[in-house]
């Protein structure tokens, strides 16, 4: 008798070699790919900014503007509406992904598909640097001449001149386009703003915010005599040298937008104004704690743990200048990235959380920020143990560890512990062998990771079909992907697996819509 059935086992099969619908993955191991649509939504929401650990930043953006078209091919209003909801809902930590989709929309030969992008810029484009950005992505796809003017002049006319004196003094240029350049394009309607905007002579009273601007950058100005005019003014609006004085942003920080204040809690601590107890650190911890404000200011949840990270260390990420760290401020940060999520209420449901820690989440970023994968994933992970009653968190790359991870542990400490856990290969069949050995019951597997597998015997998918079978627990995945690469382990023709992309701010309430469902 031949013994055939030593070289063929569909219930183990190594990841390196392929199941039904499976394709090789970049590192080598066998995934499944993706369709178009949720790459779209990877893309917009993660970027390809630095690329990934087995992907240069070229070729991933490559990879994903093919996404792109293949959707504006297809659907070119449906992907033009997806652009427009993630950016104007704040679901990315970024806009430029979007902004970049946008133009290439622009230079879609489907008129519909133009039309549709075109009237999308102003939810797409918010502010000026949005609009500077545009600008130069669209030089990369052409498009039609008169649409694009009549979009751009759209854009300033749907403005108060208060409102776009203020966009022109806050961003005067961006990626070597100026206020003046975008103008002669659109060719606006004249007003005194436009003109003033454009270098030209103006008699006629302007808009307090660029008097207020024409006076901080008198050759000489003294900023004592000034703090009235700095309180109605945007950061970027003044000297840099007054930039170092803390009455110059005790001036600034009432006024301050919220993302503005989470971007410069280490410059504002370097001057000094942040110390415990004072005036100022009780401004900062009020405004990260309004919800309301946090949401209609959009703030992402990324920004707000970048921020942390960098605020908590005590000292910039280049090592540049360090501050005194007010314990009230980390505080208010670790409430405020809980709170860019959308509210969630708990399903009652038993998870075991699988955080990826293997050597490519190391080498991949989030977003382009210098925040890891492995860190982003475990701050994804406190979501759930802070949400939910049952949860086990857990950490694998070759081996499985578990991760002391409560409820009542701050984000900063957290990401200090994912930096020194130890890496290795990855095999996401890990949390579902780890429950079967140890006779865990489990309603939900979530397991966070970049998808690319390759160091197991077993293939995720078959590792939870044989939980399933063995404890008679039908047993979901979700799988949340933490780079927008294509790959996912999730198989897409079986209902009880979900991908979802790390980091967008719904994502806590699909989680648990399909967690919640009917299987």
């Amino acid at each position: 008798m031949q013994k055939y059935q030593r070289h063929v086992n569909d219930r183990a099969t190594p990841q390196t070699e392929p199941l039904p619908g499976t394709v090789e993955n970049s590192a080598g191991g066998q995934s499944y790919k993706v369709s178009r649509w949720q790459q779209l939504d990877r893309f917009l929401i993660l970027g390809a900014e630095g690329g990934t650990y087995y992907v240069s930043e070229r070729d991933l953006t490559k990879q994903n503007l093919t996404a792109v078209k293949e959707c504006l091919a297809e659907d070119g209003p449906r992907a033009v509406a997806r652009i427009a909801e993630v950016s104007e809902r704040g679901l990315a930590p970024k806009n430029d992904p979007a902004l970049f989709a946008l133009a290439c929309a622009t230079g879609s030969p489907d008129l519909a598909t133009r039309q549709a992008a075109y009237q999308a810029l102003p939810r797409v484009a918010r502010i000026g640097t949005h609009l500077f950005h545009f600008m130069e992505y669209r030089k990369v796809f052409g498009g039609d001449g008169s649409g694009f003017r009549r979009a751009v002049r759209r854009w300033y006319a749907g403005k108060t001149p208060e409102q776009l004196a203020y966009d022109l003094v806050k961003y005067r240029q961006r990626d070597g386009w100026a206020a003046r350049d975008v103008l002669r394009v659109a060719h606006p309607p004249h007003s005194p703003v436009f003109r003033w905007a454009a270098g030209k002579p103006v008699e006629e009273a302007l808009p307090q915010v660029i008097q207020d601007f024409q006076a901080v950058q008198v050759e000489g100005a003294d900023w004592r005599k000034l703090l009235n005019a700095v309180a109605r003014l945007p950061r970027e609006a003044l000297p840099t040298k007054w930039l170092t004085v803390p009455e110059v942003w005790a001036a600034l920080l009432p006024g301050m937008p919220l993302t503005a204040l989470i971007r410069n809690l280490g410059n504002i601590g370097k001057c000094g104004l942040l110390k415990p107890m004072s005036d100022a650190s009780r401004t900062v911890v009020a405004k990260l704690a309004d919800e309301n404000a946090l949401r209609e200011a959009r703030v992402h949840p990324v920004a707000v743990l970048l921020a942390l990270a960098t605020y908590a260390s005590g000292h910039g990420l280049r090592g540049s200048g360090e501050w005194l760290v007010v314990p009230a401020v980390v505080d208010a940060l670790d409430d405020a990235f809980y709170k860019a999520f959308a509210n969630v209420e708990a399903t009652g449901k038993r998870f075991l959380l699988g955080i990826d820690i293997s050597g490519s989440m190391d080498g991949n970023r989030i977003a382009g920020t210098p925040l890891d994968a492995r860190q982003g994933a475990a701050a994804m992970a406190m979501v759930a143990v802070r949400t939910e009653p049952n949860v086990q968190p857990m950490a694998f790359a070759t081996e499985f560890t578990e991760l002391p991870l409560s409820r009542k542990l701050r984000l900063d400490a957290v990401i200090k512990e994912m930096r020194q856990l130890r890496m290795g290969g990855t095999d996401c069949s890990l949390p579902m062998l780890y429950a079967l050995r140890h006779k865990l019951p489990v309603d939900c597997f979530i397991v966070y990771t970049d998808s690319e597998t390759w160091a197991g015997e077993m293939h995720a998918t078959q590792a939870l079909k044989k939980y399933r079978d063995s404890t008679g627990i039908p047993a979901k995945l979700i799988v949340v992907g933490m780079c927008a690469n294509e790959f996912s382990i999730a198989d897409p023709n079986d209902p009880g697996m979900l991908d979802v992309v790390g980091f967008s701010a719904d994502v806590p309430q699909v989680m648990r819509q399909f967690v919640v469902s009917e299987p």
